[in-house]
This record gives C-alpha cells, structure tokens and sequence, in this order.
C-alpha cells in the first residue's frame, strides 16, 4: 500500500469519473439481473417438512409467520458439531437487525439447520443473535435443497452444490432460499443461492470493498480463513 500511485486533485477525479462510468453499469446491470430473478418460474413444495421450533414441532407453512415471503438461510451446523459455521455466522450477524424491516416488507426470516434444536439455541444465545433458528434434524429438508449430504454422498467424492456437481469438503453447505405462501396455503420454492452468490448478504463485505485494502483475502488458504466467530478475534 505504501508504494500505491499517488496523483494531483484532477487526476484524481478524472480517475474516479472513470471508475464511476463502471459503477453505474453494474448497477444497472445488478437491476436488470434483480429483474430477472423475480422472473424465474416457481416450483410448488408439494413435500411436507417439519422442524423443531421453540413452539414445538412445525411446518414450513408455519415458519411464515403470517407472511407471504419467507427467506430461509441454510446455516451450516452438522449433528455433532459445538459451534455453527464461522462464515455462516458472519453472514448470520447482519441477520437480526434486518428483521423488522423485511417484516415490514412482508418477509420472514428464519434459519435453519441440520441439527439439534437445544444445541443451536445454546450457541444463539452464546451470540446473542434474536432471529428465529429451526431445526430440520431428522427430515429430508436440507437434503432435497442440498445443503446437507449423507456419508454415501461424501463417500462417493462428488455431491450437488450450487447446481452442479462438485466435491465439498465437509456434509453441510451454506445457501439461502426463497419461498410464497399464497392465499390458498401452496408454497412455492422461488429462488435459493450458494457459494459467491451469498457474498451480497454480508454487509460487511460490501462495506471492506470499498476500504483501500478491500478484503485482504490475497494469499490466505481460502478467502474467508480470517473470519472468526464475533466473540473470538483478539
């Protein structure tokens, strides 16, 4: 950084009236791609999944809450895991305060997890998160959206992840889906994302892309390797 080119006031601004050019592609180019996306035919869920909610066993009709949209973050937590996925809870940290707004907007969030109900609720609690987290432990859920793999699956060296197939290190992936309930009670899959496409949900990577460092991810094992737990940076 220190060796970094350094310019008068004009340059400078011509510079930045350049990138500027760029950034108003993207933007509309990120309107056009939001436009498609709300677009994409639907797919009704036809399955009956239940979780285990503090309210007891449930529905994914009842996870709406008396909404009509549900967005649901698959947060990676296996069986016999103590602690949840350190990039999931990044990206879990932005979750709560979003919540009275997407209400607003008519949208539920919740997050869900192929794993014991008390043992994710001691580790919310450890995180002082408020949103609603459900267990989908001993149902099919995570396995139809392929985010949680059996040990046949691992075994064989190759899974489904993020619409094709591809190796994966451990038996739990992270994404986020998209769901309607409509006036009749049918629900409908309308958009799920994984791997980079969750990079949006995190503002505090939007937020680093715009510092002089930007992420400072160049050289490490893998890009998110510095993300620790809220509780566990020095």
């Amino acid at each position: 950084m220190t060796d970094h080119q350094v310019v008068d006031d004009q340059a400078w601004l011509d510079a930045r009236n350049e990138l500027l050019k760029k950034e108003k592609e993207f933007t509309r180019l990120r309107d056009q791609i939001t436009e498609q996306r709300q677009s994409l035919p639907w797919r009704r869920i036809d399955k009956e999944y239940r979780f285990q909610s503090t309210a007891g066993e449930q529905s994914l009709a009842d996870l709406f809450r008396g909404h009509e949209q549900l967005i649901l973050q698959h947060f990676m937590f296996g069986p016999d895991w103590e602690e949840g996925c350190k990039s999931c809870s990044f990206m879990a940290d932005h979750m709560g305060p979003s919540q009275p707004h997407l209400a607003a907007r008519d949208v539920a969030l919740v997050a869900v997890s192929n794993a014991p109900l008390e043992t994710l609720h001691a580790f919310r609690k450890r995180m002082d998160w408020d949103f609603e987290w459900v267990s989908s432990l001993g149902s099919d859920f995570n396995f139809d959206f392929n985010v949680s793999y059996t040990e046949e699956e691992m075994a064989a060296g190759e899974v489904t992840y993020n619409y094709r197939q591809t190796t994966f290190p451990m038996g739990e992936a992270p994404g986020i889906s998209c769901f309607y309930k409509d006036g009749g009670g049918d629900i409908f899959h309308t958009y799920s994302t994984f791997g980079r496409g969750l990079d949006m949900f995190i503002g505090a990577y939007n937020l680093l892309d715009i510092a002089p460092k930007g992420r400072n991810e160049a050289g490490l094992p893998y890009s998110m390797d510095w993300v620790r737990l809220h509780d566990s940076y020095e």
